[in-house]
C-alpha cells in the first residue's frame, strides 16, 4: 500500500492529465474550428460533414465523465468553468493579435490586410475570421453541453445508486452532444456565413442535415468510448485506491484522515 502522500500525488497527477486532455481538445476545437470540413459520405439526402475541430471533441466528454465518476460533480463543474475561461483567453489572444501592427499590406479602403487574387486574406487573418466568427457559438454550446453532461451524469448516478456506469456515460454524453451540435450549428449560421450551404436549396433542411450528421458522428463516438470509460474508471479506482463502487474521492477524504482496518 503506497503512503498517503504518494497516493495524493498520484491522484493529483491523474486529475492533471485528464484536465490537460480536456482543455487541449477543447482548445483545438476553437483554433482549428471551421478551417476544414471533412466529408464522410451521405446519410440519405444529407452529406455527413464534420469540421476538423470536432474530431478531438468527444474526448472532452470522456474526460468529464471519468472525472465526475472519480473526483465528483464539484471538480468536474470546476473544470468546465476553467474551460470557458480558456475559450475567452483564446478569443482575446486571436483578437489582440489581429490589431497589432504587422508587415501585411493594408487596403486603404477597408483598413484590413489586402486580399490575394483568390479573395483571401493572409493565413492568420483567415484563421482569425473563422475563429472570431465561431468562438462565441462554441462558448455558448460548450457551456450548455458540458454542464448538461455533468448534471445528467450525477442525476443518473444518484438514481442508480452508483451502478450502471454505461448508462451514465452514454446517456449524459448523447443528450449533451445533441444540445451542443444543435446550438453550435444554429449560432454559427446566425452569427457568421461560414457553413457550406447551397444557395439553391432551402436553409432549414440543410441546417437540420448538419445537426443530424454532426450528431451521428458524436453519437457513434459516445458509443465507442463506453469500454475505454469502463476500463479507465476501473484502472483509476485501483491505481488511486478508491474503494467501493460509485464512491468518489471527496466522499472518502475524511476517512483517510483516520485510517480504518486493513489500511
Amino acid at each position: 500500500m503506497p503512503s498517503q502522500n504518494r497516493l495524493n500525488t498520484r491522484r493529483e497527477l491523474a486529475f492533471l492529465v485528464l484536465s490537460g486532455l480536456f482543455l487541449g481538445s477543447m482548445s483545438l476545437l476553437n483554433v482549428l474550428g471551421l478551417s476544414r470540413f471533412i466529408n464522410f459520405g451521405r446519410i440519405g439526402p444529407f452529406p455527413i460533414v464534420v469540421t476538423i475541430g470536432v474530431l478531438p471533441y468527444p474526448i472532452t466528454f470522456l474526460c468529464t465523465d471519468v472525472i465526475s465518476e472519480i473526483w465528483g460533480e464539484r471538480r468536474a463543474s470546476q473544470l468546465v468553468w476553467v474551460g470557458l475561461l480558456v475559450n475567452v483567453w483564446i478569443l482575446l489572444v486571436v483578437w489582440f493579435g489581429g490589431i497589432l501592427p504587422g508587415f501585411e499590406q493594408i487596403d486603404p479602403t477597408t483598413g484590413l490586410p489586402a486580399v490575394d487574387e483568390a479573395g483571401r486574406q493572409p493565413l492568420f487573418f483567415e484563421l482569425r475570421r473563422l475563429t472570431m466568427g465561431t468562438t462565441m457559438a462554441s462558448m455558448v454550446a460548450y457551456l450548455t453541453a458540458q454542464l448538461t453532461d455533468v448534471r445528467l451524469f450525477h442525476a443518473w448516478k444518484r438514481l442508480t445508486r452508483g451502478r450502471y456506469l454505461w448508462l451514465r456515460n452514454n446517456g449524459s454524453t448523447m443528450v449533451s452532444q445533441l444540445v451542443d451540435t444543435s446550438v453550435v450549428v444554429l449560432v454559427t449560421h446566425l452569427s457568421s456565413d461560414v457553413l457550406p450551404l447551397s444557395s439553391s436549396q432551402a436553409v432549414l433542411p440543410q441546417l437540420a442535415g448538419f445537426v443530424l450528421t454532426g450528431y451521428s458522428f458524436k453519437f457513434l463516438c459516445a458509443l465507442a468510448d463506453t469500454l475505454p470509460c469502463y476500463w479507465l474508471v476501473g484502472w483509476l479506482r485501483q491505481h488511486l485506491d478508491i474503494p467501493g463502487q460509485g464512491r468518489e474521492l471527496g466522499a472518502i477524504s475524511s476517512s483517510e484522515e483516520s485510517p480504518g482496518p486493513g489500511r
